[in-house]
């Protein structure tokens, strides 16, 4: 039995030769008891299990390994037998010996063997210096794991601490370390304000910090980051007055785009964003001056130095001289000059509402809407559907509501004014009925819905009014003509010239601010002239709304209707397959037709009698054939390349079932670009790589994920993005390691004699698994077993099954019948409570059904 005498020499004891034979049999129960007994029969069980330590090894990782089990069961052991805990001189020496396994063991063993050896009752300064040690070593993430779970963070620097983080982009530790501290909330933020201040240098930081690089710091991530942070911590912005200027500027320049690059936005719109962002701040006054000299010219920078008063001092040279020819001329009361006739001529060149005024009607109570109920909710009606909202351009603390709901059907065009609806000092009852209204409307088979990217819309709503939270899981009969026009952006496969030509051009007359997008886009090219998109950013809860917003409003909706009309007259011109054209109608030619998605659609007429339906059809009459609602794309048939910074993204993709490539450490990120060409993956990535592989691929084929969020909200993101769904059936269908859906099943008894082959291989012969048929839904799974003969268990190509991996237990559990190893890297896998956490994790946010999965192909 090992003695508790400190001894110098490493070889293992008795106790630990023991326990490490149970351990290869991975008998869980009796390990437990073995080790019951053996910690009981020891003198000094805390000094025997740090020489445990030092001696085993695969302990330090975050898998399955004797060293972990010895800790966790030593720290049950003393639950059991509170009696003789070391103390004093004793208990000093023993936490000065862990101090340097701290260092490297796994986060899971720190809370374990804190408790065991009573680190937080230890001297704070004792405490401290060990920090520190790791600190001055270089391993910064370790230091500030460990003064977490240490509790220390009020004796620690900030800044030393959090900045050598901040580099290495760990803003969940820099989080953690400030979470439950409000001070120390307070002195980070002021800290990353100062990173934002318009003088600083990051290089005056990185002097203090010789060990990193200052080119790594993600300002963008930074600046989220804060703004993140104000928000969780409930903090008083003003504690980031640089912050939240460089907010306020990116502001401007964005507003600036748009009034004098795109020319989208009117004069008097302009304005009142402008001042809505600058108030008082004269910092900002002065760059808004600025930035007008180089793009809106000097007449327009001199006018708002003049409005706001700015000194001379402050402005561009020439300014100050325009200003004052400005100031002559307001004394002579000379008229001012006449603007451009361009905005004249593109209201003339753009997509013309074709409705009277009379028909466009401003619906402000209930009552008012409850006469025209009937109307839109007439069976076989269509409806386009739109909402407008305040634009908040990223504002601190600015949770704008839909202010307008647009309904347009044939022969009108209802604009409902949400602020009177809703108003908070309306009658519940009103309330409820809107409600009511629109779940109704929503709902409804037999009243089609037409949308643009209705998603976003929804989501706003949902914003605006809890109640309508759901709103998007009752969408019945709706059609969203953003993904039609993604398949008309497609063209046609075999012409990639001209494809290629005109992204190209499109590109161009973006740089040049020119080119239409989205919805204007479409009808565009469907109905020959662009919506006119002046009053897109207009104050939409700004009351009365003036003539141009209302006319704006209407038409948006409205030419979703026309747009459908014209898409259905003539598909084939808008290289519209007969599948797309099915699937746009709610009918099929026959019963091998994939609907978009890849899902076959039902049997319907015969082709002739569908196109001579087409012919006769009046898609405004009342016997509108119904339209599903667009089908999402199963997760089998979307496939993604991730590039190296996105790698915990990629792997819990993987677990999902999506198709993942995830590229090394060391490869270019052009190389994302050609696996997403030749194997027609959609590429994830962040970060500045963004913008080089964006312009690589196609339209659409390229996502930017936030890299501020965890991996699970990452994949949550994008599989919301994209329309992706999830099955239970799909998670963890594929291979996290080596991303393979292919699995060898293997039963537990099979499983329990390879093991002890592999733990006893002298005179023992491997086995080979028994074979099973595959389920009906996994067809292409295999059912091969290992090869037979000595030596290693291992598959029929020759690859090493990973057993050496299972954790101790496993094999005796009755509830397990089998197990399932991957065909491509060997690694074995079985059912266990893993599945049932990320169900449960996922099952909310990806509509998965309470029961009915199934986990490798086997019922659950």
């Amino acid at each position: 039995m090992l003695e508790a005498s400190g001894s110098q020499d490493r070889e293992p004891k008795p106790l630990l030769q023991s326990l490490q034979s149970v351990w290869e049999t991975r008998n869980m129960n009796k390990l437990k008891q073995e080790m019951e007994v053996g910690f009981s029969a020891l003198d000094d069980p805390w000094t025997w299990l740090l020489e445990a330590l030092e001696v085993c090894g695969g302990w330090r990782g975050k898998g399955p390994s004797l060293g972990a089990l010895l800790v966790k069961g030593l720290q049950q052991w003393c639950t059991k037998h509170p009696e003789g805990q070391p103390s004093g001189l004793k208990l000093r020496k023993l936490q000065a010996r862990l101090f340097p396994l701290l260092a490297e063991c796994h986060a899971n063993l720190l809370d374990p063997l804190i408790g065991i050896y009573h680190l937080h009752a230890a001297d704070r300064d004792f405490l401290l210096g060990h920090v520190n040690h790791l600190y001055h070593k270089g391993k910064f993430k370790e230091a500030a794991v460990l003064g977490i779970k240490l509790e220390l963070q009020p004796d620690l620097e900030l800044e030393k601490m959090c900045v050598p983080l901040l580099f290495q982009e760990r803003m969940d530790l820099v989080e953690a370390f400030v979470e439950s501290h409000p001070d120390l909330q307070q002195q980070l933020l002021l800290l990353l304000d100062t990173w934002f201040a318009p003088d600083f240098q990051i290089t005056d930081v990185a002097r203090k910090f010789p060990c990193l690089k200052p080119e790594k710091v993600n300002h963008r991530l930074l600046n989220r980051t804060v703004f993140r942070f104000l928000d969780k911590f409930q903090l008083d912005p003003a504690l980031c007055p640089n912050v939240v200027n460089q907010r306020h500027l990116s502001t401007l320049k964005y507003l600036i785009y748009k009034r004098f690059r795109e020319k989208t936005m009117t004069e008097e719109n302009w304005t009142d964003h402008v001042q809505v962002t600058v108030q008082g701040n004269r910092w900002l006054q002065e760059q808004l001056v600025h930035l007008l000299v180089h793009h809106g010219g000097l007449q327009a920078a001199a006018r708002w130095g003049l409005h706001y008063g700015l000194p001379k001092e402050s402005l561009p040279r020439s300014v100050p001289e325009e200003m004052e020819r400005l100031r002559q001329q307001e004394r002579e009361d000379a008229p001012e000059p006449a603007r451009s006739p361009g905005e004249g001529r593109r209201k003339a060149q753009c997509y013309g509402l074709p409705l009277p005024r009379e028909q466009i009607l401003f619906l402000s109570t209930w009552e008012a809407l409850q006469e025209h109920k009937e109307c839109l909710l007439k069976a076989g009606q269509i409806v386009g559907l739109d909402m407008e909202w305040r634009p908040s351009f990223g504002v601190l603390g600015s949770k704008p509501r839909v202010s307008l709901v647009q309904l347009a059907v044939r022969d009108r065009v209802f604009l409902l004014d949400m602020l009177a609806l809703l108003r908070p000092e309306g009658a519940q009852e009103e309330e409820e009925a809107l409600d009511q209204f629109f779940r109704e409307l929503f709902a409804d088979p037999n009243v089609t819905k037409l949308g643009y990217g209705m998603h976003g819309d929804l989501a706003q709503l949902a914003k605006s009014l809890p109640t309508f939270s759901a709103m998007e899981k009752q969408l019945c009969n709706f059609l969203d003509l953003l993904k039609v026009h993604k398949v008309i952006r497609k063209g046609s496969p075999g012409d990639l010239q001209k494809v290629d030509a005109e992204r190209s051009e499109v590109r161009g007359r973006r740089a040049r601010g020119l080119a239409e997008r989205g919805l204007s886009l479409l009808v565009q090219e469907v109905l020959g002239s662009p919506l006119d998109k002046a009053e897109q950013l207009s104050d939409w809860e700004k009351r009365p709304l003036r003539e141009e917003q209302l006319l704006y409003a209407a038409s948006d909706a409205y030419c979703l209707l026309e747009v459908y009309a014209k898409l259905l007259e003539d598909p084939a011109s808008f290289g519209l397959s007969p599948e797309t054209l099915a699937f746009l109608m709610g009918r099929t030619e026959s019963a091998e037709v994939q609907q978009p998605g890849g899902q076959s659609a039902a049997a319907g007429d015969s082709p002739r009698q569908e196109e001579e339906e087409e012919e006769d059809w009046d898609p405004t009459s009342v016997g509108t054939p119904s339209i599903p609602t667009p089908v999402v794309t199963p997760v089998q048939d979307f496939r993604v390349v991730c590039d190296n910074m996105l790698q915990g993204l990629g792997r819990h993709l993987r677990c999902l079932g999506v198709d993942v490539r995830i590229l090394e450490n060391a490869d270019d990120h052009r190389k994302a670009a050609e696996i997403a060409r030749q194997e027609g993956r959609v590429i994830l990535t962040s970060g500045l790589p963004y913008q080089t592989l964006r312009s690589q691929v196609g339209e659409g084929r390229c996502f930017r994920v936030d890299c501020a969020q965890r991996a699970k909200e990452q994949a949550l993101q994008v599989l919301e993005h994209f329309r992706v769904q999830v099955t239970l059936a799909d998670i963890f269908s594929r291979c996290q390691a080596c991303n393979c859906n292919q699995y060898l099943k293997v039963s537990r008894e099979t499983m329990a004699h390879l093991v002890k082959v592999r733990s006893h291989p002298t005179g023992e012969e491997g086995a080979a698994p028994e074979s099973s048929p595959p389920p009906a839904t996994d067809p292409g799974r295999s059912t091969e077993g290992p090869g037979e003969g000595g030596g290693p268990p291992r598959l029929p190509n020759g690859l090493q099954l990973q057993i050496e991996a299972l954790p101790p237990g496993v094999l005796t559990q009755e509830e397990l019948s089998c197990f399932y190893c991957c065909k491509s890297c060997g690694k074995v896998f079985w059912e266990g409570s893993h599945f049932g956490r990320v169900v449960a994790q996922l099952r909310g946010a990806l509509d998965l059904p309470e029961s009915g999965g199934r986990l490798y192909g086997a019922p659950v």
